[in-house]
């Protein structure tokens, strides 16, 4: 049973501050690590995986130490976000070339290539594949050794739906037989179908942690703001100003219309429909003005 720990790691770059003193285990099962573009996913992932050193802090696997640790290397498969790759090969030259360096040959590849279901088009050249093969074949080199921990870098980048079906399935599979799986997203969505356990990274800090259901709650939970424009926004804001579901209304006269804030969102949404139908009043515009992960994210950081 695989264990990565991470403990009080930390990475710059000059003066930015990519990833903040963050402290988390991943076990085995499929963990999501969520969180908006620019919030430092990859360089901790990056170190996860031994391709980046810790600022300050240590990543374990096991209890040994990743950075610098070949024989740790081979218990590892990492898909990175980056599209770069040796165009120039085939899909099965760039998975037995990764299967050469862990001492293993052709047998391996083309086990690989199968899981990902790859061997249709393993002797086409890499330049001539969509992204989502390509993420395929990247999938493939990095299950070619048959690795304990699995660390992908936003894996469902340019895949089509059945793709996306297909490699979900295969890691819930790994994830059922035991192995520790760990993807990152800033789609919230593909989080929720695969990861019920999530890590919820934020301006490269720690800002949640633990069952997905319960962190899904807190963003459901969070207050809902929303800008209203209707053919009678002083009418329909004295309307809604009654009832608990909505705590706060203000008009903005640059818009033309209402910026409302609603605590309770189910409540909400059946109201706003009514209240407009009994006082006559014709909705124009209903639009979210904070639905953005970023907006969420900070939510959750404040919870």
């Amino acid at each position: 049973m695989t264990t990565l720990s991470i403990d009080h790691v930390s990475r710059w770059f000059g003066n930015v501050v990519a990833v903040n003193d963050i402290t988390m285990t991943i076990g085995p099962g499929v963990t999501g690590l969520l969180g908006p573009n620019g919030a430092g996913k990859s360089t901790l992932i990056n170190m996860m995986a031994g391709f980046l050193a810790p600022s300050t802090g240590t990543v374990t696997l096991d209890g040994e130490q990743v950075w610098r640790n070949e024989a740790i290397y081979r218990h590892i498969g990492i898909v990175p976000e980056r599209e770069a790759m040796y165009d120039f090969l085939t899909g099965r030259e760039f998975v037995v070339a990764n299967a050469e360096l862990h001492g293993l040959g052709e047998k391996a590849a083309q086990r690989a290539l199968a899981t990902v279901e790859m061997e249709y088009a393993q002797d086409r050249k890499i330049s001539t594949y969509s992204k989502g093969m390509r993420q395929r074949v990247k999938m493939a080199s990095a299950l070619v050794h048959d690795p304990s921990l699995l660390l992908l870098d936003e894996p469902f980048n340019g895949m089509d739906p059945r793709q996306r079906m297909q490699l979900m399935d295969l890691l819930r599979r790994m994830g059922d037989e035991g192995r520790t799986v760990l993807f990152s997203s800033h789609i919230l969505e593909e989080v929720e179908q695969l990861a019920w356990h999530i890590e919820v990274v934020v301006a490269g800090r720690h800002a949640a942690s633990g069952d997905f259901r319960k962190i899904r709650r807190l963003m459901t939970d969070r207050p809902h703001r929303y800008l209203v424009r209707s053919s009678d926004d002083r009418a329909l804001a004295a309307a809604l100003i009654a009832d608990p579901s909505t705590s706060g209304i203000e008009v903005d006269l640059a818009e033309g219309a209402l910026r409302v804030q609603a605590v309770d969102f189910g409540r909400f949404t059946a109201l706003l429909p009514r209240v407009a139908r009994d006082h006559g009043i014709r909705l124009l515009t209903v639009s979210p003005s904070d639905e953005s992960l970023e907006s969420v994210f900070s939510y959750l950081v404040a919870a």
